[in-house]
């Protein structure tokens, strides 16, 4: 097999010595590494296994001061830039091949305002570090939902979790950001200081600078909500997939859900001999009164009769941590994304043929029920701008040997393809495969908002310093 193909969009920089190093040392808190190092290998490492690029340098930074430190020394010498938040995007962005890596994984405080309902979390955090100190006011920013994401990578892409329904995207939650831009100024961004910038930075991913601090709006929610989980055999998904559309047509913003072509887990709860076999779970949150929670999900607790229900009443901050053990560190994952126009007994078909191709039974496709808040804001409000779809499937190949690497990937990208034709494009950069198709990514993901996010870019970094994840080169039009 030619795993060159299969590297994440060659994600490399001119070659750094590490010439001068020993001057930047000495004007941060924070430790540098280079490939010398005994620490070096451990630390570059990053949540998909898949993933193994040797950065030139890994500043392990403290606080804002030494980003910006950072920063300036990488623009003296024009050494192309990636930023590390949690480590966990799929394709491995955060890291470049050469090139001057800052690393914000140490940074990862969270500070909660509850009288003025915000929340503060440093570029590192995590969304667990998110959770689990907005719960402890009975309050929630948001964000996604497993709980090892990074705040920064998972907001910066649009942000979608249990709260899309009720209150939008993660950066429809943003208030402020500070940012440490090109020239190495920390700068803040909110609708009235640095407006472009603040504009750019929700949606148009890390192209732009490195996030030190976000300030999200956060929400009362829980302490305890409902979750809804019950596991369908798979030759039960026209008549269950059908049902759930129709309900979720219906339902109040205050349930998110998603439909999840998976393999049935090897819980108590299912019986043994299903363990593996191919199922449909409907998995909702009920975010409302608790008291009417029970209520609102039955409907999809009774289509038919489920194997197993693994739902029921649970703390919010066990709901965002549900799915974490489906995805541990060091595994191999390759995801896309489309937007699905229709839901209908063609496209339920079709996802029900794909799940039982797929090489690997830790691979899934997952259908988001998007709408209500996140429609509500205008595609030209934020840099995000793919916002009137009804769906979005996750196209997500999971698996435990690299010599399975390339029939799972080939199996991605036949099922992204294979749903093109029930799309009118677009997609969610946060599930961007290996960037592989990057034109086409920008417009789907942008679409009129790609030059103004280009202008903006030439504004703040005119040297293209800041790969981002997919990278917007500066210049009034084009995409090069």
């Amino acid at each position: 097999m030619n795993t060159q193909q299969f590297k994440a969009d060659g994600r490399s920089a001119k070659p750094f010595s590490g010439e001068g190093l020993a001057s930047l040392r000495n004007r941060i808190r924070g430790r540098i590494l280079t490939a010398g190092d005994e620490a070096y290998d451990s630390e570059r490492r990053v949540w998909n296994g898949l993933i193994d690029r040797k950065p030139g340098a890994i500043v392990q930074c403290q606080d804002a001061a030494d980003v910006m430190a950072a920063v300036a020394f990488a623009a003296e010498r024009g050494i192309a830039i990636s930023v590390r938040g949690g480590g966990h995007n799929v394709a491995g962005s955060c890291m470049v091949e050469n090139g001057f890596l800052i690393d914000l994984s140490s940074m990862r405080g969270v500070r909660v305002e509850p009288g003025k309902r915000i929340a503060v979390a440093e570029g590192g955090a995590r969304l667990g570090d998110l959770d689990r100190a907005a719960q402890a006011y009975g309050l929630a920013a948001p964000v996604g939902v497993v709980s090892a994401t990074g705040v920064a990578g998972l907001t910066l892409h649009g942000g979608v979790g249990w709260l899309l329904r009720k209150h939008g995207l993660a950066i429809d939650n943003l208030l402020s950001a500070e940012i440490v831009t090109a020239d190495g100024r920390l700068r803040r961004a909110d609708p009235t200081e640095n407006s472009d910038l603040f504009w750019a930075i929700r949606g148009g991913g890390g192209n732009f600078g490195a996030v030190t601090s976000f300030t999200f709006k956060v929400h009362p929610v829980g302490p305890e909500v409902w979750l809804s989980a019950p596991i369908y055999p798979l030759d039960r998904a026209q008549e269950v997939l059908a049902a759930f559309r129709d309900f979720m047509e219906a339902a109040p913003d205050e349930l998110m859900g998603l439909a999840v072509f998976w393999s049935a887990p090897e819980a108590p709860q299912v019986p043994k001999e299903l363990h593996g076999s191919p199922v449909l779970i409907l998995l909702t949150c009920y975010t409302g009164p608790f008291a009417e929670g029970e209520a609102v999900i039955a409907p999809l607790r009774r289509i038919g009769t489920p194997i197993a229900d693994l739902g029921g009443p649970m703390r919010f901050v066990d709901v965002q941590t549900f799915l974490d053990q489906d995805y541990p560190d060091g595994k191999f994952y390759y995801w896309k994304s489309i937007y699905l126009d229709r839901l209908d007994a063609e496209a339920i078909q079709a996802l029900f043929d794909h799940t039982a191709s797929r090489p690997s039974p830790l691979s899934s496709i997952d259908v988001w029920t998007l709408g209500r808040a996140m429609r509500r804001v205008k595609s030209t409000d934020t840099a995000f701008y793919k916002r009137d779809a009804p769906y979005m499937i996750g196209i997500e190949a999971n698996w435990d040997k690299h010599e399975d690497t390339e029939a799972n990937i080939e199996w991605a990208r036949r099922v992204f393809e294979e749903m093109k034709k029930f799309s009118h494009g677009g997609n969610y950069l946060n599930f961007p495969g290996f960037f592989e198709e990057q034109e086409s990514l920008l417009l789907g993901a942008y679409g009129e908002n790609l030059k103004r996010l280009k202008s903006i870019k030439a504004e703040y970094d005119p040297a293209n310093l800041f790969l981002g994840a997919i990278n917007i080169a500066p210049g009034p039009s084009g995409l090069t």
